[in-house]
């Protein structure tokens, strides 16, 4: 019987992703642990050969990436980093965009098995509950990324919405704002960072408005559009938190439109801090989360439940921080000191 790279990692005491990484020649593994390898490949008469591998349902170290909307730039920051750590690893990285759409993620979690993936990162949304469900009754591995289900026992990677929506709405209220708008998108991230705005509003006694609260799409245009109802209110806010930067970005617009002057009459911060903060002017404050240290740790989880090397079911939160720039600034007037 031939021997499988799960038997020269049984044989090295190392898992069989450092197998791989040795066979790709990828990722850092030290001198003397490659040598142990070698020497136990060449003892055992060893020859890779990942597409057999794959036919007799061993791993293809190839990893399947769900996104839900490539409207958000946010999407290809998560891509670029889990890919470059992935291939670091010797994994290679197959992506896919659904569109929020739960028939196509049915089809794109179908045809990605039917491709022998090893396993799956699903970033920010996942609406067919049917499907997600059915991938941990399999046990199929599987990490989600930026997403999180607390009814679920999935693992996941996350940075804490909450905390994020509730600095925000801190940071504001330091500034004098007390009318403080909202724009969210159909996500369980901004319904975390609107309980986090709700409790720091709770906690500076100031009554939370349902009519400060506007939904949108994730494009610029629908941004641009319900901004505009927010801002065209009677009894306008002074600030506007966008529960991602799209949305901060079109609200800026929106407000260009009406010749409101930011950060002069309306303080505007996004989330995610991604390029658009940058090259909109003013320069967008926003909310950063450690992406790169994120998809690290959605890799690493996601191979330990391929090697079966971890049975633990792990909630990885990460904390955000504030990124200041120029949109911005104390309010003056009305209840702002």
């Amino acid at each position: 019987m031939k021997p499988t790279i799960y038997d020269i990692a049984r044989e090295a005491g190392v898992s069989a992703t450092t197998v791989s990484k040795v066979i790709n020649n990828k990722g850092r593994i030290s001198e003397k642990t490659k040598a142990k390898i070698m020497k136990i490949m060449e003892d055992l008469h060893y020859q890779p050969n990942v597409l057999a591998s794959a036919m007799k349902g061993k791993n293809t170290f190839t990893i399947g990436i769900i996104i839900p909307d490539m409207n958000n730039p946010v999407y290809s920051e998560y891509l670029k980093l889990i890919e470059a750590y992935g291939r670091e690893l010797g994994f290679s990285i197959l992506i896919c965009n659904t569109n929020n759409d739960p028939e196509k993620e049915e089809e794109q979690v179908t045809l990605f098995r039917q491709r022998q993936v090893d396993g799956f990162i699903i970033a920010s949304k996942f609406k067919n509950d049917e499907v997600l469900k059915e991938l941990i009754n399999e046990n199929f591995p599987l990490v989600l990324f930026a997403l999180e289900r607390p009814e679920l026992s999935i693992d996941c990677v996350t940075i804490d919405d909450f905390l994020g929506g509730y600095k925000v709405t801190e940071y504001l209220l330091s500034l004098g704002h007390r009318q403080i708008g909202v724009m969210t998108e159909d996500a369980v991230s901004s319904l975390e960072r609107v309980k986090g705005y709700k409790q720091a509003l709770s906690n500076a006694d100031i009554e939370y408005s349902e009519k400060l609260i506007y939904q949108s799409e994730t494009t610029i245009e629908r941004a641009v559009e319900q901004a505009g109802k927010l801002l065209d209110n009677q009894d306008r806010p002074t600030a506007i938190f966008g529960c991602n930067d799209v949305l901060a970005v079109g609200t800026i617009m929106a407000a260009k439109q009406r010749g409101i002057k930011i950060p002069n009459e309306l303080s505007v911060i996004g989330f995610d801090n991604t390029f658009m903060c940058k090259i909109v002017e003013p320069q967008l404050s926003s909310v950063a989360a450690p992406l790169g240290e994120m998809g690290r740790k959605a890799m690493d989880l996601l191979i330990s439940k391929i090697d079966k090397t971890n049975k633990l079911k792990q909630r990885i939160k990460m904390l955000p921080d504030l990124v200041i720039r120029e949109t911005t600034a104390r309010v003056y007037g009305k209840d702002g000191q």
